[in-house]
C-alpha cells in the first residue's frame, strides 16, 4: 500500500510540474488573439480535431455552447467526406493537434480557406505544418507527457482543455452572458430543465421540404437538392411517407465512387432507407443530442402519423443557441 502511495504521490508531483510549464511557456498575447477572433465571429465556432484532441475539440464545443457562444463540433473525417458545405465565410474552425501534423486537418486547411472560414491552430509545436497554414495559432505548451513512454495523450489534452475551458469563460464574461441567461440555457435537473423549444418551432416545412420519388433519377432532381439548400433531399411515397434520405455527402461520396454514370441511378438505389427521424412535439435540444449520437447527422426528416412534416437541421437549432 505505501508503494502505491508513493506511486500516486510522484504521478501527482510529474503531472503539477508539466502543468506549471504549461502556465510559464504560454504565450498570452496568441491567447488574447484567438480570444478576439472568437468575439469578432459572425458566425459558428467550428471545433474539430482528431483521436483524444477530437474529444477534447467536442467537450470544448459543448461548453461553448452552454455559456452563450455558437459553436458545434465536427470530426475531420466528416469535413472531407460533405459536411464541410455546412461551414461558410463566416465561420471559424479552431483545429486541436499536439503534433500540428494530422493528416486529415493538413488537407482540409486549404479547403475551408477556399471557403472564406478562418482558422486557427491549437497546436503544440509552433513549427508544424498545421501553425504554418492556418490564418492565426496558438502554441499550447507540452513538457512531457505524463505516460512513461511519452506517448499516451494526457499533458496534452488536459492542457487543449484548459485552454478551451478559459476561452469559453473568457467569451461568456466579453459577451456579457448573464445568470438569466445562463438558467434560461439550464432550467431544470442539476442545472435546469431544457429551453423549451420543439423541434416544429424550428422546422423547414412545405414548400421548403426538398423531395422527390423514389424513381426519380438523380440527375433530374439534382436541381432541387441544390435550389432547396437542405443538404438533402427526402424520398416520399405518394402517401407522403418517408421511404429514404439522400445527402449532399452522400451525392459526393457516389460522385467519387462511381463518377457521372451515377446520374443516371434513381433515388430508390442511392438513398439510405433507415434515417434518424424526428417528431415535431420534440426538445430541440433532445433532436440535437440524438444527431451527435448518429455520427454527427446533419439534418433528419420530421414525422407525424406516418406522415413527413418537415426537416430539421442541426444549424437550426444551433443558431437558436439550444444548449
Amino acid at each position: 500500500m505505501a508503494l502505491a502511495t508513493s506511486l500516486i504521490q510522484s504521478l501527482f508531483s510529474q503531472q503539477k510540474q508539466y502543468i506549471d510549464s504549461f502556465f510559464k511557456y504560454l504565450d498570452l498575447d496568441e491567447v488574447e488573439k484567438v480570444l478576439a477572433l472568437c468575439m469578432q465571429c459572425k458566425g459558428l465556432i467550428v471545433l474539430t480535431g482528431v483521436g483524444k484532441s477530437g474529444i477534447i475539440a467536442e467537450k470544448i464545443a459543448m461548453t461553448l455552447i452552454s455559456t452563450g457562444s455558437r459553436a458545434l463540433y465536427l470530426p475531420a473525417f466528416n469535413f472531407l467526406h460533405g459536411d464541410i458545405g455546412a461551414v461558410g465565410r463566416d465561420d471559424v474552425v479552431l483545429m486541436l493537434s499536439k503534433s500540428g501534423q494530422t493528416k486529415e486537418l493538413v488537407e482540409l486547411v486549404p479547403q475551408l480557406k477556399k471557403r472564406g472560414s478562418l482558422v486557427i491552430a491549437a497546436i503544440s509545436d509552433e513549427e508544424s505544418p498545421l501553425a504554418q497554414l492556418a490564418d492565426s495559432k496558438v502554441v499550447l505548451p507540452v513538457e512531457k507527457e505524463l505516460c512513461p513512454f511519452d506517448l499516451a495523450p494526457t499533458i496534452s489534452t488536459a492542457v487543449q482543455l484548459l485552454f478551451g475551458d478559459l476561452l469559453s469563460i473568457a467569451l461568456m464574461k466579453e459577451k456579457g452572458f448573464s445568470i438569466e441567461e445562463f438558467a434560461g440555457n439550464h432550467p431544470s435537473g442539476a442545472i435546469g430543465q431544457k429551453v423549451e423549444c420543439f423541434v416544429g418551432d424550428l422546422m423547414k416545412s412545405g414548400e421548403d421540404l426538398p423531395v422527390c420519388r423514389a424513381d426519380d433519377r438523380l440527375v433530374d432532381v439534382i436541381v432541387e437538392l441544390s435550389n432547396k439548400r437542405c443538404g438533402c433531399l427526402l424520398i416520399l411515397s405518394e402517401e407522403k411517407r418517408l421511404l429514404g434520405i439522400f445527402t449532399d455527402g452522400d451525392l459526393r461520396r457516389a460522385l467519387q465512387l462511381e463518377g457521372a454514370l451515377v446520374l443516371e441511378k434513381t433515388m430508390q438505389e442511392l438513398m439510405s432507407k433507415d434515417p434518424i427521424v424526428m417528431n415535431p412535439k420534440e426538445l430541440a435540444h433532445s433532436a440535437m443530442q440524438k444527431m451527435q449520437e448518429k455520427k454527427y447527422v446533419m439534418m433528419a426528416p420530421v414525422v407525424e402519423e406516418d406522415r413527413v412534416v418537415g426537416l430539421i437541421r442541426m444549424h437550426d437549432i444551433i443558431h437558436k443557441e439550444i444548449d
